[in-house]
């Protein structure tokens, strides 16, 4: 790493200095042959490095210019390494990948934590079918996004997240093994794609119906969802034996899921 870099706060960069923890991110991701790996932030390279070398192609995005020479110096030598200069947030990821032929796509990054929520939504709503998402996070984020029913950190997220994917926390990462050293420790976490979803009669309603079930998140699901049929919602939660009173908090996917198709049906 230059020692001349300037790290900026407004990109999150906080760049991994163990090179045990890059392989182990790396190992987590299980990459099979002939796979595709997308990674935003790749900082100095040190993460698409290793990746290379289980890849058949990574792409990166990077949204510093100023890391230009310093990545192309790093990965100069790894014809299967391609990096974009632009915000991931902005991008048409099929677009980017159309080029691309491979068997399995994955997605293995230390991103940014400060756009880590918006990058996984993008990426679900990509409609890529992602084998394996491999993030570095903060430990609260990643508690978040891995939070089961009755949690206080259950969420939207956590509805979206565990409807696609089987959710894995792989280990911790101290705050000391970064630099700069930020506030917080992090979390490795793995969302493996589910071999068979539960069907759905329409995904933008179900996405919608969840965000706004915790858009209050003391309110019940009769004060939040007001505007739906709510005698179709009673029925529905009756099976579970629940009831109009319950917190969105309470409520598993499947019963949000059950809900979304019978308002649909």
């Amino acid at each position: 790493m230059d020692k001349n870099f300037s790290f900026k706060k407004k990109f999150g960069q906080n760049f991994l200095k163990n090179k045990n923890i890059i392989h182990n991110i790396v190992d987590k991701a299980e990459i099979e042959d002939n796979s595709f790996v997308i990674e935003v932030g790749p900082g100095a390279g040190a993460l698409t490095k290793e990746l290379s070398k289980v890849a058949k192609n990574v792409l990166c995005y990077e949204i510093d210019t100023d890391l230009e020479d310093l990545l192309a110096e790093s990965l100069y030598d790894l014809s299967n390494v391609k990096v974009v200069f632009k915000d991931f947030l902005q991008t048409d990821i099929k677009e980017d990948i159309k080029e691309y032929k491979y068997d399995q796509i994955y997605f293995v990054s230390n991103v940014p934590y400060y756009i880590t929520t918006p990058i996984l939504m993008k990426l679900m709503e990509s409609g890529l079918n992602f084998k394996k998402i491999v993030m570095m996070v903060q430990k609260e984020v990643g508690d978040r996004f891995s939070a089961q029913p009755g949690k206080k950190e259950y969420s939207s997220i956590s509805v979206y997240l565990n409807y696609f994917y089987d959710i894995k926390k792989e280990f911790i990462v101290k705050r000391t093994e970064f630099v700069p050293v930020p506030n917080v420790d992090s979390i490795v976490i793995s969302f493996s794609s589910k071999d068979k979803l539960l069907e759905l009669n329409n995904e933008e309603h179900f996405f919608q119906l969840v965000r706004e079930s915790f858009k209050f998140k003391r309110k019940t699901i009769r004060n939040n969802l007001k505007n739906y049929d709510l005698e179709k919602i009673e029925t529905v939660l009756k099976k579970y034996k629940q009831d109009l009173s319950v917190r969105a908090e309470s409520l598993s996917y499947e019963i949000f899921v059950d809900i979304s198709n019978t308002l649909n049906s």
